[in-house]
């Protein structure tokens, strides 16, 4: 015989199976009166659905909440996906807005300064070893720019032209620390007081103006602008303000600290300027790279 019909507990399972199926289809008929034979079948059927019910029910539920679980799962990771590129958009917009700021101060300061020739550029390089003492834009000589001339932003002055190549030029920062990097400035008030931005104080984050005068009355607060004086540089560009005035060692002359107008940390576009006069030829080394 085959091996089938020797598995006793297998033919006796298909027979459970059978008549387990035999009372449920016995409990679906509809009837008025059921015998006593299938009263007790109905009820047996009905004992057996109901143990079988709630493992079901059980089992049927864990499933469902899977599959919630699974649906909730999808819903958060689209919902951070929206808030990422919500925030990447966001960011997008402060930095557009931010930079039509800046262009909308650039134009509103290009337009004051109509006794200059003023070039535009770009900040296109800024090595982190020479943060905050060179930068290169994105014009050249070909762009008419040379060496020397001032570099501001649409706060102020930041430096000048230390190189130029056909494309592109490097700009020497006015708090690279240089001794030879001077340039002519003026402190405004009644009586004006005249020196040289020549150095930078990283303790105090200011550039200092040296050789004023050891009588000059200078005020804090007051405004430092560019003389013109040095013969390079053109008269009236924004340095900063009077922050703290010393005596020098020897009681001679003065030095006043200037808390610059420009950020230096933050610079993406500036302005190239040259004086439209013709440079005066003066004993001054302003701009020079001795």
């Amino acid at each position: 015989m085959p091996q089938f019909f020797l598995n006793k507990k297998l033919i006796i399972l298909l027979i459970s199976i059978i008549f387990l199926v035999s009372l449920i289809g016995f409990s679906l008929r509809e009837r008025d009166e059921l015998s006593w034979t299938e009263q007790f079948m109905k009820d047996s059927a009905g004992f057996v659905q109901t143990i079988f019910h709630k493992p079901a029910s059980a089992i049927a539920g864990f499933f469902e909440n899977l599959s919630d679980l699974r649906n909730t799962y999808e819903e958060n990771e689209n919902l951070k996906a929206r808030l990422e590129e919500y925030v990447k958009l966001e960011t997008e917009i402060y930095d557009l807005e931010k930079e039509n700021k800046e262009l909308r101060a650039m134009v509103e300061k290009k337009e004051s300064l109509n006794d200059y020739t003023v070039t535009q550029a770009t900040v296109i390089g800024r090595s982190p070893e020479r943060w905050h003492e060179t930068l290169t834009v994105s014009k050249g000589s070909v762009n008419g720019i040379e060496k020397n001339m001032a570099v501001i932003t649409a706060q102020g002055l930041i430096g000048k032209v230390k190189s130029v190549s056909q494309f592109t030029s490097t700009v020497q920062l006015l708090t690279a620390l240089d001794p030879q990097n001077r340039i002519s400035a003026v402190v405004q008030g009644k009586k004006p007081a005249y020196g040289f931005i020549q150095g930078f104080d990283e303790d105090k984050q200011a550039l200092m103006l040296t050789g004023l005068l050891y009588d000059a009355d200078i005020k804090e607060d007051s405004n430092v602008v560019t003389s013109g004086l040095g013969g390079v540089f053109p008269e009236g560009l924004v340095v900063g303000t009077v922050e703290e005035v010393i005596i020098d060692q020897y009681g001679l002359t003065q030095t006043a600290y200037i808390k610059p107008a420009a950020n230096f940390d933050d610079v993406n576009d500036v302005m190239i300027v040259k004086r439209s006069t013709a440079e005066v030829n003066t004993d001054s080394t302003e701009g020079d790279d001795l």
